[in-house]
């Protein structure tokens, strides 16, 4: 896993790139990701900027506001802030692959009956780093790379040529 100094080395050497970097925003050992954009699809509502409330029991997805660009031997890992978690608040994250760039989707329910109010740019998530012993023998936009360059919320992954 890499620290805070680790993070900052890979940035200052364009191996690591984190569009829209705030350095208030690392962590001892991660980043925290901004909300760039909120989509509810439930109510049909897409939200870019200000305050919105999520209803309770209610499905939606935020974008992040930071484009994050993966050098082939690192991988990330996305966490739910706990502040958001005590709210109610699940995350269903998972691993950012090596070699990844764009912005990220991450889906989340308001699992309180209570209504939440979420702004853009608040706090969202957290990555976490780590260095892959060895590069890959095939990076993420070799295999599948259905999500490379997204920008945006994206519900489907890109159709393959």
């Amino acid at each position: 896993m890499l620290s805070d100094g680790d993070i900052k080395e890979l940035i200052q050497n364009r191996r690591l790139r984190i569009g829209r970097f705030r350095e208030e925003n690392l962590t001892p050992n991660g980043y925290d990701l901004t909300i760039g954009e909120i989509l509810i699809p439930s109510l049909e509502k897409r939200i870019c900027e200000g305050i919105t409330e999520i209803p309770g029991l209610t499905w939606f997805l935020v974008g992040t506001d930071e484009i994050v660009e993966l050098p082939e031997e690192i991988s990330g890992e996305l966490w739910i802030k706990t502040s958001w978690a005590r709210k109610g608040v699940i995350g269903s994250f998972g691993k950012v692959d090596a070699g990844f760039r764009g912005n990220l989707t991450l889906s989340a329910l308001n699992a309180s009956k209570d209504v939440l109010e979420i702004s853009i740019g608040q706090r969202f998530a957290q990555i976490v780093f780590s260095r892959l012993q060895t590069n890959a023998a095939r990076g993420y936009e070799d295999r599948s790379g259905n999500y490379q360059n997204q920008r945006g919320i994206t519900l489907e992954p890109k159709k393959l040529m």
